[in-house]
């Protein structure tokens, strides 16, 4: 039987762990897509995926596609008795951090954040944030300094690093 050679591999088969970061955030987290750049291959099935790993007492914010993709991640809902099929969700790391892999139906999605320093919700004046999550003035300032001034917001990812 021939022996398997590491070029054959190419186009087919990545290991996800080893390929190289989209996303590298300090104590946030790190972002590999698997996208039609570093596995062709997903450019012939048609969907794409990617693996989040977030480090401990980290936030991964929503975000949305820009083309009109879907990510989906199987994820366990603990204390949620109602099964809904789409959600927005942010996720928050234990002490120990966080992974998941998720696919996504197009080979070269397009996605951006809802949080961050460019933010869509900056161009939002103070008054109407408050109207739209009925806040006051007070918890409307504390969330848009938490936006400006602690997250670190990249194309594909918002990961922040919480202070407990």
């Amino acid at each position: 039987m021939p022996q398997p050679k590491v070029e054959d591999r190419d186009g087919f088969v990545i290991n996800c762990l080893e390929a190289p970061l989209d996303v590298d955030i300090k104590d946030g987290g790190r972002v590999v897509v698997l996208n039609t750049k570093n596995l062709p291959l997903v450019g012939e099935v048609g969907f794409g995926a990617d693996l989040f790993l977030i480090d401990g007492h980290s936030m991964c914010s929503p975000g949305f596609s820009c083309d009109s993709a879907l990510q989906v991640t199987c994820t366990l809902l603990v204390g949620v008795e109602e099964f809904k099929l789409f959600f927005v969700v942010s996720k928050i790391a234990d002490p120990e951090g966080m992974s998941w892999f998720s696919i996504v139906t197009t080979p070269d999605p397009n996605f951006t954040h809802l949080a961050g320093r460019t933010s869509v919700w900056k161009a939002l004046s103070p008054e109407v944030l408050q109207a739209a999550f009925k806040v006051d003035a007070e918890v409307e300032q504390l969330f848009r300094s938490k936006r400006t001034s602690d997250a670190i917001s990249l194309s594909l990812i918002v990961v922040f690093s919480l202070s407990l």
